[in-house]
């Protein structure tokens, strides 16, 4: 089972950027454990991040491409303006968890809007890193049931 982890804008400043919000790990160490749990699950599982929109609609192209099975994304800003990187994960046709480290209903009005909600397995927010872990369980206990 192959899993993508899809990282949007400014989550490249983990562990530095407000903290109070998003905590002090760093990407590469959330990373490292999305990694790790992958494997206890049985998937392996890899991640990009990008600060461009259209490099990740490319990206998720290109894992469809090379046979993906699906994506946990945390689109960061772009779950609230993007269309673009939602056609794209509807139109590679995989299953997606869309995850985020804090509670965005908690947060700004603006925040509380997601263009990728409605095509979703599910939507896991508020729990920090564990948001990702709980997302990737999901994710990979969906994709189990569908074979």
């Amino acid at each position: 089972m192959n899993i993508e982890v899809v990282h949007g804008p400014n989550l490249n400043l983990l562990g530095t950027r407000e903290p109070g919000i998003y905590g002090r790990q760093t990407l590469a160490e959330i990373d490292l454990q999305l990694q790790a749990h992958g494997r206890e699950l049985g998937a392996r599982v890899r991640s990009f991040q990008s600060n461009h929109e259209g490099e990740l609609v490319d990206f998720i192209h290109r894992s469809a491409e090379q046979g993906v099975d699906g994506f946990v994304v945390n689109a960061a800003a772009y779950t609230h303006t993007s269309v673009a990187i939602a056609d794209a994960l509807s139109g590679v046709a995989r299953p997606y968890v869309e995850v985020h480290l804090s509670n965005v209903f908690a947060r700004e009005r603006f925040r509380h809007r997601s263009y990728l909600a409605a095509g979703a397995v599910g939507v896991v927010s508020g729990f920090g890193v564990d948001s990702y872990l709980l997302g990737l369980r999901a994710l990979v206990d969906h994709l189990k049931r569908s074979t």
